[in-house]
């Protein structure tokens, strides 16, 4: 998938020096059902604490004076992705961009297929009102955010450079919708 230029030349040299060039597997550090035993717990601990970060969001906003677009598309999803940017990070910090670039892209495309949808499902018994209604500046960042990240990826390799537009992008659109 996404491989990083160092990489590949670190891996050259080693091989040239004679060094082994196989990755190391990792053991399992727990059975499979103290790790889901673990991962039921978390996502426990992990929903009491987004409903009290997303009440003190509310509130922080309001002595802000920050738009609520602002919190529900740049504060919130920063929060609540937390850990999805923090996994992508660390194996990007160990050289393994497919797996970095995976997290990154795999997080976004569950929020966008699955999580969005399954909300505005959930809304109707409950009576809550929830579209997937967007205005024209809604889809205009959606569609150039697609573009960048799609002619980021059609190579298979990235760089610091592709990484710096891509970073640049994001901070443009959170000043776009701090001020919408």
């Amino acid at each position: 998938m996404i491989k990083a230029t160092s990489t590949e030349q670190e891996r050259e040299i080693a091989a040239q020096e004679g060094l082994a060039d196989e990755e190391e597997e990792e053991e399992a550090k727990l059975p499979l059902g103290g790790a889901l035993a673990l991962l039921c717990l978390v996502t426990v601990a992990i929903a009491a604490v987004s409903e009290i970060i997303t009440g003190a969001i509310e509130g922080a906003a309001e002595a802000w004076d920050v738009s609520p677009t602002f919190v529900g598309f740049v504060i919130l999803p920063i929060v609540g992705n937390a850990a999805e940017h923090s996994t992508a990070i660390l194996f990007a910090w160990r050289c393994k961009m497919d797996v970095a670039f995976g997290v990154a892209l795999g997080s976004s495309t569950q929020i966008a297929l699955f999580a969005v949808p399954a909300m505005v499902l959930l809304a109707i018994p409950l009576g809550q009102p929830l579209d997937l209604y967007f205005g024209v500046f809604e889809i205009g960042v959606l569609f150039v955010s697609v573009l960048l990240v799609a002619s980021t990826c059609e190579d298979g390799q990235t760089n610091w450079l592709e990484g710096a537009m891509l970073i640049i992008a994001y901070a443009i659109i959170c000043i776009a919708y701090y001020y919408a």
